[in-house]
């Protein structure tokens, strides 16, 4: 038995408003609650790991809130372009959501790093330590395979801002590189594993 035109349609655009509706919420969890992040790289050995797959918590970074000291979180490294509800969005579709939900994979200018400094803080590097405000820090999250490498360095971060670094100190990229991270570039902050890289 044959549907009436009218029926069919009517069934395809209830149809059709389901299917944008999970799409639209899906892009909004994506956004801006939580989403898997796949790590690339060694920058955070030894606890982070190439390939590792991990639950990253966004509510924090969209409400603007500070992350805490030795967190680790995901951080947008161009730190010249303000992040805003809008590069939220484009970025989903600039690094194809659908691989994105799949596989976790994450775009290069995201950086797994952990956070050293906060708003005010006093940061200085010197023979393979790092002080805070004057006090040095124990780190036993640093790779114990490399005694860490520091050319001189100090920074006091600015209002609005955190200090961050990889736990592979001679092999990462960071704040020491790129500055203060704006707190609208933090991204989100890993909370626990999902998959094992190796």
């Amino acid at each position: 038995m044959m549907i009436p035109a009218k029926k069919l349609i009517k069934k395809i655009n209830i149809v059709l408003i389901y299917v944008i509706s999970i799409f639209v919420i899906i892009i909004l969890l994506n956004a801006f609650i939580f989403q898997v992040t796949t790590v690339s790289g060694e920058s955070m050995m030894q606890t982070l790991h190439n390939h590792d797959i991990y639950f990253t918590l966004k509510t924090d970074s969209t409400l603007k809130k500070y992350p805490n000291y030795e967190d680790i979180v995901i951080i947008d490294s161009r730190v010249s372009e303000k992040r805003t509800f809008l590069t939220e969005i484009t970025d989903i579709f600039r690094h194809n959501l659908i691989k994105k939900i799949i596989t976790g994979e994450q775009p290069h200018d995201y950086w797994v790093k952990r956070v050293i400094g906060l708003p005010g803080d006093k940061i200085r590097l010197e023979d393979g330590i790092v002080y805070r405000n004057e006090t040095i820090l124990r780190e036993p999250y640093v790779n114990p395979g490399e005694t860490p490498y520091y050319s001189s360095y100090e920074i006091t971060v600015p209002e609005g801002h955190i200090f961050v670094m990889g736990d592979n100190r001679n092999h990462s990229s960071d704040s020491r590189i790129i500055g203060a991270i704006p707190v609208e570039n933090v991204i989100g902050t890993i909370k626990f594993k999902i998959k094992s890289g190796k």
